[in-house]
């Protein structure tokens, strides 16, 4: 039985599907590196497919350096959250350097998307640092409890900018958990943002790495109004996609992001 790959090449990790048929028999899971063609090209060695299928941050190295076909992140997230969840029509992306809110028609195609590529303001990248500086692990800050009454407001999303007023924050005595909570607060703004320029229709999966942080998946339910479903490994979606279209002999592998807002 063939093998198909999908690789999905995040600005933080690339995740890799390998399918056997349309069962799946490896997940990889990486860090991105200074080199992710070099990482790419290792575990296309390691896992031998018959057929492979990049998307993510990176997909256009392979498609310089090689003869893979790339999807986009969109269509991948698409076709991997309607793998896990087959009653999904909404899914949203908190990745490292992006964040995507996608709607699903009944049949699981694309009927609009919003994504903000432009900046990495309440992405994962901006969640990591706002760990460090409060001195959290990347898992315990969406631990950080939820406290009645509590009123902080971060001002900012440039990171830059969002570090210096929690730093001023701190200095002026305020609890980190408080801090901690307006920040998952500006992030959860962001997405919602975000979400009401498309339509948000249940069932919602919450996808990628951040869906694990559990602080911010309650506030998007309470934002959303909505039961936000997850995956046993919300961050391999894209690169699931991408392999079930490995899989496939007649893919549109047009490279090309469809008009936000448009299929």
């Amino acid at each position: 039985m063939e093998k198909s790959l999908g690789i999905d090449i995040g600005s933080r990790f690339i995740k890799a599907v390998l399918l056997e048929g349309k069962e799946v028999i490896d997940i990889r899971h990486v860090e991105t590196s200074f080199d992710p063609l070099e990482r790419c090209k290792r575990l296309l060695e390691e896992t031998a497919a018959d057929s492979v299928v990049a998307t993510g941050y990176g997909r256009r190295l392979l498609e310089v350096h090689t003869d893979i076909k790339t999807i986009t992140e969109i269509k991948a997230f698409a076709k991997g959250a309607r793998a896990m969840f087959p009653s999904c029509r909404t899914i949203i992306d908190v990745g490292g350097q992006d964040i995507k809110v996608i709607s699903l028609d009944e049949g699981g195609k694309v009927r609009k998307f919003e994504m903000n590529d432009k900046c990495a303001a309440g992405t994962g990248k901006f969640v990591e640092i706002m760990a460090r500086v409060l001195g959290y692990s990347i898992e315990d800050f969406g631990l950080a409890p939820l406290k009645i009454g509590a009123e902080l407001q971060i001002s900012s999303m440039c990171t830059v900018f969002a570090e210096s007023e929690v730093i001023s924050l701190i200095a002026r005595g305020a609890e980190r958990e408080d801090i901690a909570l307006a920040l998952h607060r500006s992030i959860t703004n962001r997405v919602l943002s975000m979400a009401r320029r498309v339509p948000v229709e249940e069932d919602v999966v919450f996808a990628g790495g951040c869906a694990r942080n559990g602080l911010l998946r309650k506030l998007l339910e309470a934002g959303i109004g909505k039961k936000v479903r997850l995956a046993e490994r919300p961050e391999i979606t894209g690169a699931l996609g991408a392999a079930l279209y490995s899989s496939e002999s007649n893919v549109d592998y047009s490279g090309q992001h469809p008009v936000p807002g448009q299929t």
